[in-house]
């Protein structure tokens, strides 16, 4: 591993794991699986410190980028304690309403831009209404 990779996670937790999720992920983590966007998911062995996180502490070490957008629906339920089952234990089928994964593109040139907001493309329609702009001297 070269130098800035090594940088990168002693510092960064956006940019995969960082050395001390590393660290708790080999000293307590168990691996339940990996989904189809190469995000891996754990559970923790043993009796848990803190009672504030559920039955049992659950975690995602994200395949790149840290997105939460980028957990399939079968997995954010299991991450939220909705199942006890992960998707990697049983045959898990995405339902009819589930919408394949779109990535979060807000901050991005491609993020979604109504009509009428001052970042999207065109001209934008004049105000109407009885609005009149201050002057000095009114």
């Amino acid at each position: 591993m070269a130098l800035k990779d090594t940088l990168l996670r002693i510092f960064t937790w956006w940019n995969g794991q960082t050395m001390s999720l590393a660290l708790y992920t080999a000293r307590s983590g168990r691996l339940v699986g990996t989904d189809e966007f190469g995000n891996t998911y754990y559970r923790a062995n043993g009796p848990l410190i803190d009672r504030s996180v559920g039955p049992e502490r659950r975690w995602v070490v994200y395949n790149g980028y840290a997105d939460a957008s980028r957990v399939p629906p079968g997995w954010r339920g299991w991450l939220c304690h909705a199942v006890d089952v992960p998707p990697s234990e049983e045959s898990y089928t995405p339902r009819e309403w589930q919408k394949p994964h779109v990535e979060n593109m807000t901050g991005t040139a491609d993020a979604y831009r109504p009509k009428g907001s001052q970042l999207s493309w065109g001209a934008r329609p004049a105000a109407t209404g009885d609005y009149v702009a201050w002057t000095p001297g009114d």
